[in-house]
């Protein structure tokens, strides 16, 4: 699932303008399946959020997928981390993986890998993966993070990203 803007010209009904995209547009909500076919979308006003309606679009699939005997699994960037998102999935059995975005308790977990080795820099990134229990404030129950910390050769710093997921 993601969104994406779809720029208009003039004052079209639904249109508003969206500070990310710096544009007056349509936030288009869309949902793929694995092999990059559009399965739905749903045209929304500019200012939408990018999660908006995401159950509208979503939980229809999740069945229509489920009642065909497909094992559905979903994926989605840091707009879609939201708790009800979660156990909405989780109540139907769908697996995740779901980017949330970096904070101060989810470095503190991976504090270790932060820091590069001494020695001659490797020419190849060096990544690390750490997979731990997170549970943010407004979480119900604590759900599993897979950091991914990656150190390239001429950068100052780690790149890192964070996933929430069910997978094992």
């Amino acid at each position: 699932m993601d969104s994406g803007e779809s720029p208009v010209h003039g004052k079209q009904e639904g249109s508003a303008y969206n500070g990310d995209f710096e544009s007056v547009c349509y936030h288009t909500l869309f949902l793929f399946n694995s092999h990059g076919d559009c399965l739905a979308a749903k045209l929304r006003p500019g200012n939408a959020h990018s999660a908006e309606d995401w159950d509208k679009l979503l939980l229809p699939e999740i069945e229509r997928q489920q009642a065909e005997g497909k094992e559905v699994t979903f994926r989605a960037d840091a707009a879609f981390a939201k708790p009800e998102i979660y156990e909405a999935l989780e109540e139907r059995g769908v697996k995740y993986a779901i980017r949330i975005p970096c904070n101060d308790n989810l470095e503190r977990g991976i504090a270790e890998l932060l820091t590069r080795h001494v020695g001659r820099p490797s020419h190849k990134p060096v990544v690390w993966y750490k997979s731990f229990l997170y549970q943010a404030q407004n979480w119900k129950t604590a759900q599993r993070v897979v950091a991914e910390v990656e150190h390239h050769a001429g950068e100052l710093f780690a790149r890192v990203g964070f996933i929430v997921t069910n997978l094992e």
